[in-house]
């Protein structure tokens, strides 16, 4: 299995940077609060739908950052396992296809226990000082079950049909539900 990452945000930033669909662009969503920064390259994988509609997180382990709206070929070693404000909100971990530092990371436990922790601690406090926003991290799973996920988000992509995923909730839809 080797789907490929869209990049939004690059390993070391503290900008949230999101792809408008809709647009067809990569915009500015936010300068994070807290002084954190993303531990990896952020985005999500192309042609996949999870349960509510958005395409299914990534994490992909680089040496340095690249940039956002890189497309990285990757391969899946786990799931970060997590809630936000709008639920369910799973990461997969990846690593770079081509890359030979990582061509001996085929699962989880190949990645070190303290790189694991640096992403679960940011993830569990790079919300805290933002109004309205909530994380719970909940855990870590392998490679098996981060490939189950992935093959049902890609299932979701392909019966769905047009591809269409969700917007980003508003501040008042995120209000309402509360």
């Amino acid at each position: 299995m080797e789907p490929t990452c869209f990049v939004e945000i690059p390993q070391g930033s503290r900008n949230k940077y999101e792809y408008d669909e809709t647009r067809g662009v990569i915009k500015l969503d936010r300068h994070l609060f807290s002084s954190v920064v993303y531990p990896a390259d952020y985005g999500f994988l192309e042609e996949t739908l999870t349960d509510n509609g958005r395409h299914l997180d990534a994490l992909v382990l680089v040496n340095e950052p690249t940039f956002p709206g890189c497309r990285i070929d990757v391969r899946p070693v786990g799931l970060f396992q997590m809630r936000d404000e709008a639920g369910v909100d799973d990461k997969a971990l990846c690593v770079p296809v081509g890359d030979p530092e990582w061509r001996d990371v085929h699962e989880l436990e190949d990645i070190s226990q303290r790189l694991r922790d640096e992403i679960a601690h940011f993830f569990a406090v790079y919300t805290e000082l933002e109004p309205d926003r909530v994380t719970a991290v909940e855990g870590w799973a392998g490679r098996a079950e981060a490939e189950r996920e992935i093959e049902a988000a890609l299932a979701r992509f392909r019966a769905r049909g047009d591809g269409a995923v969700a917007a980003e909730p508003t501040a008042e839809q995120l209000g309402s539900e509360r």
